[in-house]
């Protein structure tokens, strides 16, 4: 593989941020056509019909940054990104409930 880049991290996100398609590969130091690519793999949902009216929010920034260290820390192809995300989120859906349910029945 070539240089890996490196993903900006500790930016705080406003969840009603509005991103374009430019935006959120600037953010990522990506090509516009790896967001493409992972919207067509299902991995992001933009609000709007084709790539120019594209708008994402906070949360797919945060996905593309996930999807984008799958993809250049462990050689993970766009499916298995897609795949591993939708698990990773399953699992911390399932550690939030475990929590609230830890509070309501501790011990």
């Amino acid at each position: 593989m070539g240089e890996k880049q490196m993903i900006p991290i500790g930016e705080i996100l406003d969840e009603r941020i509005e991103l374009t398609l430019h935006d959120m590969a600037q953010r990522c130091s990506v090509e516009t056509g790896f967001v493409v690519a992972l919207v067509y793999e299902g991995v992001l949902e933009p609000r709007g019909d084709q790539p120019e009216e594209w708008h994402f929010g906070g949360q797919d920034l945060i996905r593309l940054r996930r999807a984008l260290r799958l993809q250049q820390d462990l050689e993970v192809n766009l499916p298995g990104v897609a795949l591993a995300l939708e698990l990773l989120e399953e699992l911390e859906e399932l550690r939030a409930r475990l929590r609230t349910l830890e509070r309501h029945f501790p011990g």
